[in-house]
């Protein structure tokens, strides 16, 4: 998230001279607005890069895509920070409309390979993106959690930590072995889809995961029951997508941990987890 006004000499690389920027907030995850230009602060240059080339070609019916802005010289990102065609909207809490959405991104994204950096492991010293990175292959491996060795969030959890931990291992004993296939998600969609009344719901970036189609659905439910106010039908709504029973316990399992080693977690994150996570149990 950005933290102060891109500096001069990137909006000059970006094209953008003597245009006055302006702060958008949560919704662009902290970037700024250069005429109809965003500029945002990444943390991560491969994945930015990853993004920005995707979103450039990427057509998907019934969804609007922020669209890189190449700086003068052809690059993605100059001195840590991206460019971005604005789109209207803000997020809104139309979760069934999030969810036909993902099917429709996620039938355009399974053509795309796996990008070389989600086959690395979290590596410390632990970063946002080793942080998520644990937590996707906890959901999945055959020890929760055993990939985050050494975390430090493992080694003295908070009391909300220490509740999600035993929900995580008591969890995983539900698991069954599971046959959809892995593609390319965004696995990130609960509140960063932006609606603007008639107009198709818009993203402004895609977070990668090498998942099944349904769990990248089934982690935007979670998330939206657990956090955004949705009635529990809405998991039923949606239980003709493939495995999931299954891909709803494994976002459960995979958000539990991120709340386990997200050093910003907090207290008042774990009681709509831990609802989710018990209604989730009664269909399996």
């Amino acid at each position: 998230m950005s933290t102060g006004q891109p500096p001069q000499h990137v909006c000059s690389t970006f094209g953008l001279r003597e245009v006055e920027p302006v702060a958008l907030g949560a919704d662009w995850d902290g970037g700024w607005l250069c005429g109809d230009v965003v500029l945002s602060s990444v943390t991560d240059h491969a994945r930015a890069a990853w993004s920005a080339k995707v979103r450039e070609n990427l057509e998907v019916d019934g969804l609007r895509l922020a669209r890189p802005v190449r700086s003068t010289d052809g690059r993605y990102v100059v001195s840590g920070w991206r460019a971005d065609t604005f789109i209207e909207g803000t997020p809104e809490p139309r979760h069934d409309e999030v969810v036909s959405m993902s099917g429709r991104l996620h039938a355009a994204t399974s053509k795309l390979d796996r990008p070389r950096f989600l086959a690395q492991p979290p590596m410390a010293p632990w970063e946002e993106v080793d942080v998520f990175a644990a937590a996707d292959r906890a959901a999945w491996e055959k020890a929760p959690l055993r990939g985050a060795k050494g975390a430090e969030q493992l080694e003295t959890p908070s009391p909300d930590g220490r509740m999600s931990l035993e929900l995580i291992t008591g969890l995983a004993t539900l698991r069954k072995s599971v046959t959809s296939t892995d593609q390319l998600v965004h696995g990130d969609l609960f509140g960063t889809v932006l609606f603007s009344g008639a107009l198709a719901p818009g993203i402004t970036d895609i977070t990668p995961y090498w998942r099944p189609a349904s769990w990248a659905a089934a982690v935007a439910v979670v998330d939206a029951i657990s956090w955004g106010g949705a009635d529990e039908a809405l998991i039923s709504r949606w239980d003709d997508l493939l495995e999931w029973p299954q891909m709803l316990l494994r976002a459960v399992l995979f958000r539990l941990s991120v709340h386990v080693l997200h050093p910003r977690s907090t207290a008042e994150a774990f009681p709509g987890l831990a609802r989710t996570a018990d209604v989730v149990r009664l269909l399996l």
